[in-house]
């Protein structure tokens, strides 16, 4: 089985270390890891952006599952390029599978950035007055329901990692996950 790894580990400084151990991490559990730094782009050339997303976008094609990294990015929410890269694979009908190092609900990791308060109405709202969504669930309820019909649940830790983007644990549990399935698929029990 082929895994796209989608996530904000792409930004890390050592992001092509965590690639590397990501893979390994794969072919351990006898799957193939696709990593998006795998391909070479010059980031100076003009159009690097649309070189980089084409070229994401044929790893995904060819990827028999994808392996997304939520954990909040820059803000309460996953990083919004990986929940693209979500979305197009349960679009194509493909496995999804995902882990977040964190495992706070939604709401919760709302109110650590700003305050978040009961309307009259009984609506949580934030600081501009907008609604925030409370299912008890760790993102949005797009993301974690397309988890749970195209894959499997969103795999957390029960307490959040101490170093978030470095702690694979939650990763190897969704490659096991990929690797039952694989198991599965072809035949062996």
């Amino acid at each position: 089985m082929i895994i796209y790894l989608a996530g904000p580990d792409v930004f890390l400084p050592d992001a092509v270390e965590i690639g590397r151990r990501k893979a390994e991490i794969c072919a351990s559990h006898g799957l193939t890891g696709l990593y998006p730094l795998d391909n070479a782009v010059n980031l100076t050339a003009a159009g690097a952006s649309l070189t980089i997303f084409k070229s994401n976008e044929a790893m995904m094609e060819s990827a028999d599952a994808i392996i997304a990294n939520l954990t909040p990015f820059r803000g309460p929410s996953a990083d919004a390029g990986t929940v693209y890269e979500l979305g197009y694979m349960a679009g194509c009908g493909k496995l999804c599978l995902a882990y977040s190092n964190d495992p706070a609900s939604y709401v919760n990791r709302v109110a650590r950035l700003q305050r978040v308060v009961a309307a009259p109405d009984g609506r949580l709202i934030d600081a501009d007055g907008l609604t925030v969504e409370e299912f008890g669930l760790p993102d949005n309820l797009m993301m974690i329901h397309a988890l749970e019909l195209h894959g499997a649940p969103l795999v957390t830790p029960r307490a959040a990692s101490e170093n978030i983007w470095h702690d694979l644990e939650s990763f190897e549990a969704c490659v096991r996950l990929a690797a039952e399935r694989a198991q599965n698929r072809s035949g062996f029990n």
